[in-house]
């Protein structure tokens, strides 16, 4: 028997906006005739549990109904037990803060997102494996190392609570403490590590992240490779020029390099605060590897 979409809804996404737009949402899609069953998510972590719980039961389409971290943490359940077994497919209905992946394919959020599930719109879509001290986590966004991590970080454990304000008082303390770091590197099997200062070192799959930052504007999806973007910029020229981020005009920069990769190595002295696909942590990083075309998603 052919089972239906699992619907993962994180009903606290986007400030509980998530789960007062929900209902809806999967009305119009049942409207059309797509059978989805759905399950609500009650703590973090919750939708990886679910996915994979659900993945080995024998569901292989999903949709993420939330924000980037559904979204990731949904990958998470999928992989790895789906790694030379049956590829799944990921949908999306974007009803949290955001939903920086979709963002490479169109700015119509829900109604672009419905309008692909409804059409059964399908593409490959590279996953990419990070293996850290703790095991292996996978995304299909955004690796970042550096100043994007280190708002990211300090806006979650410290300004949560007062929602996107938190973001921009973040930004403001981490440009106050800007510094560079070394991030030892080995690209694609080379026998020696790198080791540039640098103050933003990011690892995509795709072009966006934090809604509508064009960061890595030559990243593709399923081309099986990751795009490094490394900024090495001081303090005041990273200012300056930051704000071209937003339309990928920065990746000119004399201190930017940018180039794709299929496999990284990191020689790190101590576990780093990391953002992956919107979620913070702090791993011991020690490989990056590109799985080509391990998922399928609706776009």
């Amino acid at each position: 028997m052919t089972r239906p979409f699992l619907a993962i809804i994180n009903p606290v996404a986007g400030f509980g906006r998530c789960g007062q737009l929900v209902t809806p949402v999967l009305e119009r899609l049942r409207a059309a005739g797509i059978e989805a069953d759905t399950v609500e998510t009650t703590r973090a972590g919750h939708a990886t549990e679910i996915a994979r719980e659900a993945y080995r039961s024998g569901y292989r389409k999903f949709i993420a109904v939330g924000g980037d971290g559904t979204s990731f943490e949904i990958v998470n359940g999928i992989f790895p037990d789906s790694i030379g077994g049956d590829i799944a497919t990921l949908g999306f209905l974007p009803l949290g803060t955001g939903n920086s992946f979709l963002r490479d394919f169109s700015t119509e959020g829900v109604e672009f997102a419905l309008s692909a599930i409804i059409e059964k719109r399908e593409r490959p879509c590279d996953v990419v494996r990070l293996s850290t001290g703790d095991g292996d986590v996978f995304f299909i966004n955004i690796l970042s190392l550096g100043f994007v991590a280190d708002v990211c970080t300090l806006a979650n454990r410290r300004f949560k609570r007062i929602g996107p304000a938190g973001y921009f008082l973040a930004v403001v303390l981490c440009m106050a403490r800007f510094r560079q770091r070394v991030y030892g590197l080995k690209l694609n099997g080379a026998t020696q590590f790198e080791n540039h200062k640098t103050a933003l070192l990011i690892f995509n799959n795709s072009k966006f992240t934090g809604g509508n930052m064009m960061l890595a504007p030559h990243a593709d999806t399923s081309d099986g490779q990751i795009e490094i973007v490394r900024w090495s910029a001081a303090r005041f020229d990273f200012l300056r020029n930051f704000p071209k981020v937003y339309d990928g005009s920065h990746i000119t920069h004399p201190e930017i390099w940018h180039g794709p990769a299929k496999h990284v190595e990191f020689a790190l002295d101590e576990p780093i605060d990391i953002m992956i696909d919107g979620e913070v942590m702090t791993v011991e990083c020690r490989s990056l590897e590109v799985l080509p075309s391990a998922l399928r998603v609706m776009v």
